[in-house]
């Protein structure tokens, strides 16, 4: 008997590509039979986790056997009042990637469109497909553009709104790229956008940038109503196991996100770790003082290597090779070096790298410049 399970999937379904991660650690060492690989893939944070967080889920594992708050009201008022914001504009997300879902779910049909750049994050791509609508993707800057390579254009972005149009999605810092908008760039495209539009800024890797560069979250909420802010523990935090994020947007609009929103989405253990971080400000400032630490040493040594890259405000580094990122990608995996490459976001001749510990970013320079020669 044949099945037909594929094309009895909704069409959007049909033609999506899964979404790839980096690859685990164990399962190259199992492949090559090596032992202390690293991986700089995936912009996790190789400090680890808060002690806090950790003392946090200790005590909280006894209690695993209830429910979670289906609210999240403790993390919920934390967030809430660490951003200036009333709890009523905070959604819970399994990771600010079950936040954009729940965008596309909610704000989204086959006769709406999204648009995003190029080199944009690969989830827009997927839950704008998933829904059946259509993905209006604006051009990059120029690769060769002094200011900003491959940065958003925001005249590009505006260009690319249609009557259709229901979302647009804005990273910044973006992923993979590592580049960004200022605050009077990202205040002077939100004011050109329809207040019927839902603007998501995702800022992911906010803690990261440079103190100037951080918006006033609670003023811009004020300003634009249609804006959807979503943030995540899985970076500077550390928590990307447990899977914990959320959103900052106008109660009219989180109210239509906890509607498609699954019941207990965020577990218990991730609540409670989530919590026990934002308490921690010493974690925090030595996660980006070694991200930042790590980025002068790697820029440094690129430019001694001769080798370009793009300006990042994230964990992570975007190298322009100049040949074959796949092919370099796997030579490094010999040397038990595990990189991104991003030949999915129309980047084939870059690696995506995450900053590391001084070892680990040691040890890549080392791979690189024999395998570079």
């Amino acid at each position: 008997m044949t099945h037909r399970f594929i094309t009895l999937a909704t069409p959007g379904v049909q033609q999506l590509q899964p979404y790839l991660p980096g690859k685990p650690v164990a399962e190259l060492e199992r492949e090559l039979g090596i032992q202390h690989a690293i991986k700089l893939a995936s912009n996790e944070n190789p400090l680890g986790p808060s002690p806090l967080a950790l003392a946090a889920l200790r005590q909280a594992l006894s209690s695993i056997n209830y429910y979670p708050d289906g609210s999240g009201f403790a993390l919920s008022q934390r967030i809430a009042e660490l951003n200036h914001v009333d709890i009523s504009n905070v959604t819970l997300g399994n990771g600010s990637n079950d936040i954009l879902e729940m965008l596309a779910h909610a704000y989204l049909t086959p006769a709406d469109s999204a648009v995003f750049s190029e080199h944009a994050f690969a989830v827009y791509p997927i839950v704008v497909q998933a829904v059946g609508a259509r993905a209006n993707i604006a051009s990059t800057l120029s690769a060769t553009d002094t200011t900003m390579p491959l940065g958003h254009d925001p005249d590009a972005l505006l260009d690319s709104i249609d009557n259709t149009t229901r979302l647009i999605f804005i990273a910044n810092p973006n992923n993979p790229t590592g580049t960004w908008l200022t605050p009077p760039q990202l205040l002077g495209l939100f004011e050109r956008i329809a207040d019927d539009i839902i603007i998501v800024l995702d800022l992911a890797y906010m803690e990261y940038m440079d103190k100037s560069l951080q918006p006033d979250i609670a003023d811009w909420l004020q300003r634009f109503p249609n804006l959807v802010i979503t943030r995540t523990f899985s970076k500077v935090y550390a928590l990307a196991g447990l899977r914990i994020g959320y959103a900052l947007s106008h109660p009219d609009i989180a109210n239509i996100l906890n509607r498609v929103r699954q019941p207990f989405n965020t577990s218990s253990l991730a609540q409670v770790a989530a919590l026990a971080s934002l308490d921690d400000s010493e974690h925090l400032h030595k996660s980006v003082a070694m991200n930042n630490a790590g980025k002068a040493m790697l820029e440094a040594a690129f430019d001694a290597m001769q080798l370009d890259y793009l300006p990042t405000m994230g964990n992570f580094i975007a190298l322009h090779v100049k040949q074959n990122g796949q092919a370099l990608y796997e030579r490094l995996l010999k040397h038990g070096i595990i990189l991104r490459p991003v030949a999915n976001y129309q980047m084939p001749d870059y690696l995506r790298i995450t900053i590391g510990t001084e070892t680990q970013n040691q040890r890549l320079l080392a791979a690189l410049a024999k395998e570079l020669g």
